[in-house]
């Protein structure tokens, strides 16, 4: 069987693994944290905290991070924020191998943490079209989504043994060294040289001409809403509790296997998606097929009265997710001019994290008055009447096809150095 090009593409190839990395460190550090402030304060409530500070960081700064991410040398920032990342980590787990540690003090790191990602994300993506040709972008998202599903699983697991271990501190020291493994592989890379946004504007014009463009481009806004037609009416995970203890009587160790079932489904679908998105010419429709699937899925699990059909359920929300994901992502980055993906990139960000935020107080308001079948059968009705929207009629997504480039040899590249 020959190997796909961007398998054989050393900078990729270097860039993903680094990344892989990285993120197994953060999802573990995340699951520190919120053990650690659980154990130092005794409240829920304070452990809610996490995930408000993550989303007061998200909120206000991402569009200032995707303005810095076309402004500046995006490998550069990329080394800046992981650096800061590493820093962070690094003092977090001095305060606690010390045991002089603090709950402020730990969602204090989870801001400056998390305000970091967002300069980090917007960069990250936008540097992705300086390392592979057009043609392989989907491939390359087909490669890195499932990163994250790999690191939900693999990062909370070892973040328990090392806290088991020696506490939360040793998952801070790894986590650190995970930021300097990246920042060293991003030195190492090679990328093309691609024009970037001008620097003697206004950060807050560009900020703005990133808005305007989204709002003027027709694929990218309808792509966005696509993503959130699935995380506000279909969020699923909010409402797992509720089946793995009430319905399905299976208890916190069922709840565990609930809760990992996407991610595997997102892992094994993840040739398919590799193989779908490098070969069809018909990418709109397999995307608004898969979130119709999606949708469905969660119909499923609304509807599984036993434990391997709720299983089964969640593997295909995963699937489907993984196949629709990888189409999106990859479409914003091809109809976005060079100079402009950090900011939409981050736009992007805002509705593809803080979508799932706001699902889950939908979802979890829903199934409070209705019950968590009942809401999620719903909101997997409305998924699949919105994408019916777009399977019913013409427009630029069902239209989608990908890449509209002829197979050319790799892009030119130019040694660490210049920016992109």
């Amino acid at each position: 069987m020959a190997i796909s090009p961007i398998l054989k593409n050393r900078d990729f190839d270097l860039y993903w693994a680094g990344v892989i990395l990285s993120q197994i460190g953060t999802r573990g550090t995340l699951a520190a944290n919120l053990y650690q402030v659980y154990a130092l304060s005794g409240s829920l409530a304070e452990t809610g905290l996490v995930g408000a500070a993550q989303a007061v960081a998200l909120l206000i700064l991402s569009p200032l991070g995707g303005a810095y991410a076309d402004r500046l040398d995006r490998r550069r920032l990329l080394q800046w924020s992981q650096g800061i990342a590493m820093v962070v980590a690094a003092v977090l787990a001095i305060l606690s191998l010390a045991g002089h540690v603090a709950t402020w003090e730990v969602l204090v790191s989870v801001v400056l943490t998390t305000a970091a990602a967002t300069f980090d994300q917007p960069a990250r993506n936008a540097l992705i079209p300086a390392l592979v040709p057009a043609r392989q972008l989907p491939q390359a998202f087909a490669l890195l989504n499932p990163s994250r599903e790999l690191a939900v699983l693999i990062g909370p697991a070892i973040a328990g043994l090392l806290i088991a271990a020696s506490g939360p501190g040793l998952m801070y020291v790894a986590d650190a060294a995970t930021y300097a493994v990246l920042v060293v592989v991003l030195g190492m890379i090679r990328v093309v040289h691609l024009p970037g946004a001008p620097r003697h504007e206004s950060v807050w014009r560009q900020i703005g001409e990133g808005f305007l463009f989204v709002r003027n481009r027709r694929i990218v806004w309808m792509m966005m809403s696509l993503d959130l037609s699935a995380t506000l009416f279909s969020s699923y995970r909010v409402v797992l509790p509720a089946l793995a203890l009430s319905r399905l009587g299976i208890g916190a160790k069922g709840y565990g296997l609930l809760s990992s079932a996407p991610s595997a489904g997102a892992l094994l679908a993840t040739y398919t998606v590799f193989r779908v998105v490098g070969r069809s010419r018909s990418l709109g429709r397999v995307l608004l097929f898969s979130t119709v699937a999606y949708g469905l899925s969660a119909i499923l699990l609304a509807r599984a009265s036993v434990v391997p059909l709720a299983v089964v359920a969640l593997l295909l929300l995963g699937a489907f997710d993984a196949m629709a994901t990888t189409i999106r992502h990859a479409a914003v980055q091809l109809e976005t001019p060079h100079e402009l993906r950090g900011r939409v990139s981050a736009t992007y960000q805002m509705a593809s994290r803080g979508g799932p935020a706001l699902g889950d107080t939908l979802m979890g308001s829903g199934a409070a008055a209705v019950g968590p079948g009942v809401s999620l059968v719903i909101g997997g009705v409305l998924t699949i009447a919105y994408v019916g929207a777009f399977l019913g009629r013409d427009n630029p997504v069902r239209r989608y096809r990908g890449a509209q480039v002829e197979p050319a040899e790799e892009p030119p590249v130019v040694e660490a150095g210049p920016a992109v």
